[in-house]
This record gives structure tokens, C-alpha cells and sequence, in this order.
């Protein structure tokens, strides 16, 4: 085995089992010679998925973030198992609309309307 395949073989990684939910997931190298466990074998369309949260594949075996907006519409990306996972919390993806449904939530407590609005029975032309 020369030195070329030692580097893969390293880089490979291998399954690992999420101690969570205890289903497999996939340690792959970054390009920051870091880890990410991702879902094994999902591949979803990049405009999907939140920029931060992109995976992309490398022709070399390890991932990369990619956090193009928008992204190229035939872009495929992994995302990490913790995502997937039922049995952890899923992250705050999107903190501006996180802020605006809690602020929604306080002002509906805040309204002292006995009972919601009435819709029109007719509704004007947008014209």
C-alpha cells in the first residue's frame, strides 16, 4: 500500500452511530482537517438547505461548506446527521424568523380582542 491510499484510507473515516438515536452516521474530513458526522447516503438539492448548512462533496472525499446564495439550482449537498436526528433539538436556521414568530407570539398575548377578527364576506378587487 503506497502513500496515496494511507491518505484516503485516513480520510475515509467510516460510519459512526449517533448516541442519540443510535443510527449510523458518517464521519467525514473537512477541508479545515476537521470532522462532521453527516446523514449517510442523502444527497438534497443545495437551494434546500440554509447556506451554513450546505456540505458539498470534494472530488478528494472530504466536504466543504458552501455557502453560495443562491446556489446553482442542480447543487447537491449533504447535510449533518444532527439535523436528521429525531431525537436531538433542531437549531435555530433561521434567527431572523425565529425572533419575528416570538415577537408574533408576544403581541398575539398582548391583544385583548374578545374574539379574532371576521374575514369579509367579499373581498375587494386588488385592482
Amino acid at each position: 500500500m503506497g502513500a496515496m491510499d494511507e491518505g484516503l484510507r485516513r480520510l475515509r473515516g467510516g460510519p459512526y452511530v449517533c448516541p442519540h438515536c443510535r443510527l449510523p452516521q458518517d464521519r467525514v474530513a473537512t477541508l479545515e482537517h476537521e470532522w462532521v458526522l453527516l446523514e449517510p447516503e442523502v444527497e438534497v438539492p443545495a437551494h434546500l438547505v440554509p447556506a451554513g448548512h450546505r456540505w458539498i462533496t470534494l472530488s478528494d472525499g472530504r466536504v466543504a461548506l458552501y455557502g453560495v446564495c443562491p446556489p446553482d439550482g442542480s447543487q447537491r449537498c449533504r447535510i449533518e446527521h444532527r439535523l436528521a436526528c429525531a431525537q436531538q433539538p433542531l437549531p435555530d436556521l433561521w434567527p431572523w424568523l425565529t425572533a419575528l414568530r416570538e415577537e408574533n407570539a408576544r403581541a398575539s398575548e398582548r391583544r385583548t380582542d374578545a374574539e379574532p377578527p371576521r374575514l369579509p364576506e367579499v373581498w375587494p378587487d386588488a385592482g
